[in-house]
């Protein structure tokens, strides 16, 4: 990495998934191969053209009170529990003057750990859709009981920089809360951002991450449209397959993923435990179509070169991708070409590939985020999640897939990227090394 750059390392992380209420679950079901989608369990799921999605594990009001709820929308509830499990695995104490609300719990941080000066604490989470569940039903309401019967709340918890304001507020961060929306790249985006803040000497510590809830009819009917997911109805565990030759489709998931991002000196100092270094962030836009990606790959091959070069790392240096692999018919094989054009065939033929939203889902806004924190687990304990779903290989497939099992990843020095793309030609590529 350039000795001119600060380094920033990742010491936290937290999230809530169709595969766990928490990330050890979560990380356990994932590499043991397990399958987080189910049937949709809706009255009128018959009328739909798809009837299974990936949805949380966990419900957030297992861990959440009633009252607090009430005034969020789910994506902003799973991201507030998915940052408290962040800050309280980096060893941070409770916010200071933290204010609570009755019946709210006050675990958001470990007894006697460090604190943290709120002028120094930033926040980016991102969700590409936001508070969809609050903006129809408080239509709903509206429509059958007035307007006077909507929520005061109902403008908070839809707009999309809620979750970062509400996760802001809980944990006193002063030095920015953000919100970038890039649809399915958002929180790879958000993860990108925390560096650069850090880099730039705006904080010592951000919370950054991605969530994402909008398993609703009309986000099934809409994605039915266009022919975008998977219509495996009577077998949805099996129904998101990348680089399988019967794809045909994504499968819709909701869930959030966080991450504590510290400065080296910061971290050290408090001696927090470090699971990965945040080594860089490279971005493009295709410039192409609202929804297709260019099918030359150019635009993502470029995010994968920014990403190495934005780090000081070689092509050779890469050991594991975590891609985004969708398990869409022409996208999973376009990035494997972006893959050969970003790194060069050599590199990337000595390159462990996986696809997690084969088990997942995909999140949206929120994917990027998980999948950086798959990433960094995948160094750190060197070992590979599997592809699911993976029985027969696209002819056109010419990289090493890891499937069937976890793969083990070399010892000693290594780095990874994770990769996440989204409608309107935004193209994020964030590059990880192990720590030693």
């Amino acid at each position: 990495m350039s000795t001119s750059k600060t380094k920033v390392v990742v010491t936290g992380f937290g999230a809530t998934t169709p595969l766990g209420g928490d990330l050890p679950s979560t990380w356990s079901a994932l590499l043991a191969g397990k399958s987080g989608i189910r049937p949709l369990p809706w009255e009128d799921v018959e009328n739909l053209p798809v009837r299974f999605a990936a949805t949380l594990a966990v419900d957030p009001s297992e861990s959440m009170p009633k009252q607090q709820l009430r005034r969020l929308d789910r994506s902003q509830a799973i991201a507030l529990i998915s940052a408290r499990e962040a800050w309280t695995s980096a060893g941070f104490a409770p916010p200071a003057g933290r204010k609570v609300r009755k019946g709210e719990e006050t675990t958001a941080g470990v007894p006697g750990g460090f604190t943290v000066d709120g002028e120094r604490l930033g926040v980016v989470v991102s969700s590409g859709i936001g508070g969809l569940h609050t903006a129809l039903d408080s239509y709903d309401v509206y429509r059958e009981k007035g307007w006077s019967r909507v929520s005061p709340f109902t403008v908070p918890m839809l707009m999309p920089n809620g979750a970062s304001g509400h996760v802001g507020i809980e944990f006193g961060a002063m030095a920015g809360s953000h919100a970038l929306v890039s649809a399915c790249a958002s929180s790879g985006e958000a993860v990108g951002y925390a560096i650069d803040m850090i880099r730039a000497g705006r904080a010592d510590v951000i919370i950054c991450g991605g969530t994402e809830s909008c398993i609703h009819p009309l986000q099934m009917a809409s994605f039915g449209a266009m022919r975008a997911m998977s219509t495996r109805n009577e077998e949805p565990e099996r129904a998101s397959r990348p680089y399988d030759k019967n794809r045909d489709g994504f499968v819709l998931g909701e869930g959030a993923a966080v991450m504590i991002l510290e400065s080296e000196e910061h971290a050290r100092a408090r001696g927090a435990r470090i699971h990965g270094i945040a080594a860089g962030c490279g971005y493009s836009g295709d410039a192409y179509d609202i929804v297709l990606p260019d099918p030359t790959g150019a635009g993502q091959a470029k995010a994968m070169r920014r990403a190495l070069d934005d780090a000081g790392l070689r092509p050779s240096d890469i050991v594991h991708i975590n891609a985004h692999a969708t398990s869409t018919p022409a996208g999973d094989v376009a990035e494997l070409a972006s893959i050969k054009a970003g790194l060069g065939e050599e590199a990337a033929s000595k390159v462990v590939i996986t696809a997690t939203k084969s088990m997942t889902g995909h999140l949206l806004g929120g994917a990027g985020a998980l999948e950086s924190i798959f990433t960094i687990l995948a160094l750190r304990d060197g070992i590979v999640p599997p592809t699911a779903n993976l029985e027969d290989l696209d002819d056109d497939v010419d990289l090493d897939i890891a499937r069937g099992e976890p793969r083990k990843l070399p010892d000693g020095p290594a780095a990874a990227l994770s990769n996440s793309f989204g409608f309107g030609g935004h193209n994020v590529s964030v590059a990880f090394q192990r720590a030693l």
